[in-house]
C-alpha cells in the first residue's frame, strides 16, 4: 500500500493546492461569495484527505499491512472524489441537484476513517 497510496495522496495534495489557487485567483470575480465558499470547502477537505492518505500509507507500512486500513484508504479516496468533486462542479455550474451526492462522499470518508481506526487498533492489540 505504501508507495501507491502515498503517491496518490501526494498527487491529490498537489491538485488541492492547484485548485485552491485557481479558486482564489481565477474565480474570485466569476463566482458569488457563496459559491467561492463552496469551492473552498471542497479544497479544504480535498487537502485533508490527501494528507490523510499519505499518513495512512505510512501507518500501513508501520503496522505491517492491514486489509482494513487498505479498505479505509480506498473509501477515503472515493469519498474525496465524490465529496470535493461534487462541490467543485456545484460551485462552477450552480447545478444544485448535485449537492444530493455530496453527503455520500462525506459518509464514505467517515467510513474510511472508521476502517483505519479498526485496522490500527486490531494491529495494536496483537
Amino acid at each position: 500500500m505504501l508507495p501507491k497510496y502515498f503517491i496518490i495522496g501526494a498527487v491529490n495534495a498537489a491538485l488541492a493546492i492547484i485548485l485552491g489557487a485557481f479558486g482564489a485567483h481565477g474565480l474570485e470575480d466569476k463566482l458569488s461569495e457563496h459559491y467561492l465558499d463552496v469551492f473552498e470547502t471542497g479544497v479544504k477537505y480535498h487537502m485533508y484527505s490527501a494528507l490523510g492518505l499519505m499518513l495512512i500509507a505510512l501507518l500501513d507500512k508501520m503496522i505491517g499491512g492491514s486489509r482494513k486500513v487498505l479498505i479505509g484508504g480506498r473509501l477515503i479516496l472515493a469519498g474525496t472524489i465524490i465529496f470535493s468533486g461534487s462541490l467543485y462542479i456545484l460551485s462552477l455550474t450552480g447545478f444544485s441537484k448535485l449537492g444530493i451526492i455530496t453527503p455520500i462522499g462525506g459518509v464514505a470518508m467517515i467510513a474510511g476513517w472508521v476502517f483505519v481506526i479498526v485496522g490500527a487498533a486490531k494491529q495494536a492489540s496483537k
